[in-house]
């Protein structure tokens, strides 16, 4: 076995160990965990169907995610911003974000949905712009949505102004509080307007219920990550196998 401490078998040895270890311990936990976050998902997408709306003031600011609540109030007109970069069924997309102010005081950002990029010049070049859309109804009134968690920070990327709109690059209450200077501020998270409320725009759709390849990938990488290492042995076997047939012929040689 001496042989495997050579530099080329020390540097392939390496090279095994280190791509099954990183199946084992990084790969397929990583899609195990995707498929898990998935899975909880949809069940909370489900289970939003079957529970009737409650008014967001009974919710805790921290979830439950999906769950439908109703929201009565105004619209804050003169702080709305629009989510730039988004993506919609694939196509590149604008979310309009109108922050509300509610019966109790308290303000919720609210997603009134996406519009698809019109392409004209900006104010840096050519490229995809905010279309004409219509402004929230004024006065009170009461909407459905579903709560979701803030998505953070992006990098500390501050907010833009193109095309006269405040743009931000992420949807996160905190961010817009701060470029609004909303009084305040914004409860955490916001609110996706479903279909056919006061002041929607294009219903965001929602996820598709599936967990997606997640499962099947940890699989595979725990597959790969067995077929590395018993490579390596049957490997070793060949050359160990080799060296003996060798000797043996030298041995009939010289015997």
């Amino acid at each position: 076995m001496g042989f495997l401490v050579r530099p080329g078998w020390v540097a392939l040895t390496a090279v095994v160990v280190l791509f099954a270890v990183a199946c084992f311990t990084l790969l397929a936990p990583w899609q195990f965990r995707r498929n898990d976050e998935k899975r909880a998902r949809n069940d909370a997408v489900r289970t939003s169907f079957e529970l009737p709306p409650q008014p967001i003031e009974s919710m805790p600011a921290d979830g439950p995610e999906w769950r439908q609540v109703v929201l009565t109030g105004g619209y804050l007109a003169e702080a709305e911003v629009v989510a730039r970069l988004r993506t919609v069924q694939g196509e590149p997309a604008f979310e309009v974000l109108t922050p509300m102010r509610l019966a109790s005081g308290d303000a919720v950002l609210v997603d009134r949905g996406y519009l698809r990029a019109a392409t004209g010049r900006g104010a840096g070049g050519r490229g995809n712009q905010i279309p004409d859309y219509a402004a929230p109804p004024q006065g009170e009134v009461t909407v459905v949505g579903r709560l979701r968690r803030d998505e953070g920070t992006t990098g500390g990327r501050p907010p833009v102004t193109d095309g006269g709109r405040l743009q931000v690059y992420t949807i996160d209450a905190a961010t817009v509080a701060q470029a609004t200077d909303i009084s305040g501020g914004l409860r955490p998270g916001y609110v996706p307007l479903n279909a056919e409320q006061p002041g929607v725009l294009g219903a965001l759709p929602l996820p598709q219920l599936d967990a997606g390849p997640h499962l099947s990938y940890a699989l595979q990488w725990l597959a790969f990550g067995t077929m590395a290492l018993v490579g390596w042995v049957l490997v070793v076997r060949r050359e160990l196998t080799d060296r003996a047939a060798a000797g043996a012929d030298q041995h009939r040689e010289h015997g």
